[in-house]
C-alpha cells in the first residue's frame, strides 16, 4: 500500500512538473522497478531533456517529433519501426543516462559519485588520470534498467527497440570529452591531470541526428523471430542484427509520407506550419526549408507581417536601475498553405 502511494504522489508531481508531456514520462515512473524510487525525479528529468532534444532536432523537418509519437513501448501503441522510431528511442535513452550521470557525479545520490577507477593511472605521454571523472557506469545501469523495461513487445519491433536505446547509451560514451588541467613550476605545465566529462546534451543530440540520417535498415529473419525467441528470451539484441552496428541507428520500415495528415497513423502533415525563409546563419538545408515543407508537399508558401514589441535601447541609471525602450519591429513570417486555386497534391519524402 505504502510502495503505491509513493508512485501516485511521484505521478502526480511529474504531471504538475512537465504538464502536458507527463504522460510519456510518467511511462517511466510506473514501470521502474520500486527499489529504484530514488532515481525518479532524475529519469523524469531526462526522459524529458531527450523530448525536448528531439523537437529541436526536428522542428523544421516533416516529421516534427510530435508528442503522440513519444512512448517507447511496442505494447503502448508505438508500433511502427521507422528511423524516427528508432531517434525516439536513442535520444530518450541518452537522456535518462545524461541526466543520472550529472546527478551522481554532483553527490546528489548517497551511493554514488565520480568515476575514480582511474586516477593516478598514466593516461598518456606527460598527463595522468584524476579530478573527478563523471560516472557513466552508473549513469548507464539505471538508464538500461528503467528504459529498457519499458519494452514488452516479443517482436522485431521490440528488439529493434532495445537496440535503439542501447545505441543512445553508447553515443554519451561516443561524445564524452578529456579535460585536463596543468601542474608544474610557474605554470610550466610539466604534467596534466586529466578526467571525463560529459559533451553538452545539444552536442549528444547533434550527433544523434547525424545517426538518424545515416540509419541502417535491417532485413529481418523472420525464421529467429519464432516462438522462444523474443525480447525477453534468451538472446540479446545485438545477436539478432549486425555487430558492427551496434552503435548505429537502425530500422525496419520505410517512413510513411509525413507531407500528408493521416490520422490512423497520427501524422499531422505540414499543412498550417511554419517555415524559414532566406534565414540567415542557418544550415544549407534549413535555407531551402520551405521548398521541402511546402513546395515540395503540393503546398504554397503564404508571407505574413506581425508585429514584435520587445526593449531596447536600454541604459543604466545611478543607482541602481535599467531603464529601456519600447521598440516595435515588423517580422516577416512564412507559412504552409494550400492553394484555393489548385488541386491539393501530395509530396513524397521521407521528413
Amino acid at each position: 500500500m505504502g510502495d503505491l502511494f509513493m508512485l501516485e504522489v511521484i505521478v502526480v508531481i511529474c504531471y504538475a512538473t512537465f504538464n502536458a508531456s507527463a504522460w510519456s514520462v510518467n511511462n517511466f515512473l510506473i514501470t521502474g522497478p520500486k527499489a529504484y524510487l530514488t532515481y525518479t525525479t532524475s529519469v523524469a528529468l531526462g526522459a524529458q531533456s531527450g523530448i525536448e532534444e528531439c523537437k529541436f532536432q526536428f522542428a523544421w523537418e516533416r516529421w516534427n517529433c510530435p508528442e503522440n509519437a513519444l512512448q517507447l513501448s511496442t505494447h503502448n501503441r508505438l508500433r511502427s519501426a521507422t528511423r524516427e522510431t528508432s531517434f525516439i528511442h536513442a535520444i530518450s535513452s541518452a537522456g535518462v543516462m545524461y541526466t543520472i550521470t550529472k546527478n551522481c557525479s554532483m553527490g546528489d545520490f548517497e551511493n554514488c559519485g565520480c568515476d575514480e577507477s582511474k586516477n593516478g593511472k598514466t593516461g598518456g605521454h606527460g598527463w595522468i588520470w584524476g579530478g573527478c571523472s563523471d560516472n557513466v557506469e552508473f549513469g548507464e545501469r539505471i538508464s538500461k534498467l528503467f528504459v529498457d523495461s519499458l519494452e514488452k513487445g516479443k517482436d522485431a519491433r521490440a528488439l529493434m527497440n532495445l537496440h535503439n536505446n542501447r545505441a543512445g547509451r553508447l553515443a554519451m560514451r561516443a561524445t564524452m570529452r578529456r579535460t585536463c588541467k596543468c601542474h608544474g613550476i610557474s605554470g610550466s605545465c610539466s604534467i596534466q591531470t586529466c578526467w571525463l566529462q560529459l559533451a553538452d546534451f545539444r552536442e549528444m543530440g547533434d550527433y544523434l541526428k547525424v545517426k538518424y540520417e545515416q540509419a541502417l535498415k535491417i532485413e529481418m529473419d523472420k525464421r529467429r523471430l519464432r516462438a522462444g525467441n523474443s525480447a525477453e528470451g534468451h538472446w540479446a539484441p545485438t545477436e539478432a542484427f549486425l555487430p558492427s552496428a551496434e552503435s548505429e541507428l537502425i530500422f525496419l520500415e520505410e517512413s510513411p509520407d509525413y507531407c500528408t495528415r493521416n490520422s490512423s497513423l497520427g501524422i499531422y502533415g505540414t499543412e498550417g506550419r511554419e517555415c524559414l525563409q532566406n534565414s540567415h546563419n542557418t544550415s544549407r538545408r534549413e535555407q531551402h526549408n520551405c521548398g521541402h515543407l511546402c513546395t515540395e508537399c503540393g503546398l504554397q508558401v503564404e508571407e505574413r507581417r506581425t508585429e514584435a514589441i520587445s526593449s531596447c535601447n536600454c541604459k543604466f541609471q545611478w543607482c541602481c536601475t535599467v531603464k529601456c525602450d519600447q521598440c516595435r519591429q515588423v517580422l516577416n513570417k512564412y507559412y504552409c498553405m494550400r492553394s484555393p486555386h489548385s488541386a491539393w497534391s501530395l509530396g513524397k519524402g521521407r521528413t
